[in-house]
């Protein structure tokens, strides 16, 4: 029998060994997301409680390890910074931001990553009302351009399935109606491709209790709506 083990899995099996030892056991999906719903309740009404967790010491704790609680992917929009809506501090959240909150290949590798490497069980798809990457597929579905860019036209073609029906049925409608429905249809779909479009995910999702949940921030109130998938 071979018992010599090569120093590459050597180093490898010793650092997740490490890790192990120095992360906090997982915390389930239902209590992150009462964190978050706790934390959002605090920056509405503005008594947060986390000055704290942004500070030097806090910097300093984690500067060898990180333990998030929640993955967030949301939109780029500067005014829905994730830490900040849901009153979180350093360390926290393992936060992906890119226009219209939508799924591509490195998004669904990072929430893989983070999920698997970490240990964390919830997966939020934010959202926001006014999104500005809704507004430009609903124009471009009302007067498609000639100009647009292959890196723009490359969000708006991501986004653009889920809002084809509610455009083409928006007769009768307001613009608000259209614009709000937009916005939720797309984290409805980014939400749908997270849950069924990784095989790790899924996996995760059977057998170790991972959620993914969809949310829609509202830029007027500053209140969360989680509406899919609680």
């Amino acid at each position: 029998m071979n018992l010599m083990v090569s120093p590459k899995r050597s180093t490898r099996a010793a650092f997740n060994f490490a890790n192990a030892l120095r992360w906090p056991p997982m915390i389930p999906a239902s209590e992150a997301l009462g964190r978050l719903r706790e934390g959002n309740r605090r920056f509405v009404s503005e008594r947060s409680n986390n000055d704290h967790a942004s500070g030097g010491a806090r910097r300093r704790e984690i500067a060898d390890n990180q333990t998030p609680f929640a993955i967030v992917l949301g939109c780029s929009d500067s005014r829905v910074p994730a830490e900040i809506v849901f009153d979180q501090g350093l360390g926290d959240l393992f936060v992906i931001r890119v226009a219209g909150n939508i799924v591509a290949p490195s998004q669904v590798g990072s929430v893989e990553f983070a999920a698997d490497r970490y240990g964390v069980r919830l997966v939020v798809v934010l959202g926001h009302s006014n999104c500005g990457a809704i507004l430009a597929t609903l124009e471009e579905l009302g007067r498609p351009s000639q100009d647009q860019s292959k890196n723009l036209r490359s969000i708006v073609e991501r986004i653009q399935p889920s809002i084809a029906p509610l455009f083409s049925a928006r007769h009768g409608h307001s613009d608000e109606w259209l614009v709000r429905e937009s916005g939720r249809a797309n984290i409805r779909a980014s939400v749908n491709h997270l849950r069924h479009g990784s095989d790790v995910l899924e996996q995760l999702i059977q057998t170790n209790g991972l959620m993914v949940v969809g949310a829609e921030y509202s830029l007027e109130t500053g209140v969360v709506d989680f509406f899919d998938g609680i």
